[in-house]
């Protein structure tokens, strides 16, 4: 993730959490398809859609979804939180070193996230 986050600078690298139960156990680089790829993210649906079918076919669950923030905050912004649907998924963002993770809830705008630990594999 670090990596990519830091070829796709100055833009912002996306992609999905893979794993089973509530351990990651992969993540995969998806394309940023957003208008505006410096300050949002949008994962490609054709790699959202792909891993959902396989999913369903008995693959790897889809856990959330990570991104990079080239600012170098790994907080939730504004915008991430507009962005999330509140079900639950877990939002990994690299943040230059850093690496937070939050799962995104029912509570308002601002507070959608809460802070999820987690040990990287």
């Amino acid at each position: 993730m670090k990596k990519a986050s830091a070829i796709a600078a100055p833009c912002e690298a996306c992609g999905l959490l893979l794993g089973a139960g509530t351990r990651i156990e992969r993540f995969t680089e998806c394309a940023n398809v957003s208008d505006a790829p410096e300050i949002r993210f949008e994962i490609d649906p054709a790699a959202l859609f792909a891993a959902l079918r396989a999913e369903r076919a008995g693959g790897p669950k889809v856990l959330g979804y990570w991104h990079s923030h080239p600012s170098g905050d790994p907080t939730p912004s504004r915008t991430d939180a507009a962005m999330a649907a509140p079900d639950g998924k877990l939002w990994m963002i690299v943040g230059g070193a850093d690496i937070t993770c939050w799962r995104a809830g029912e509570a308002g705008l601002w507070d959608r996230f809460a802070a999820e630990a987690w040990t990287p594999v």
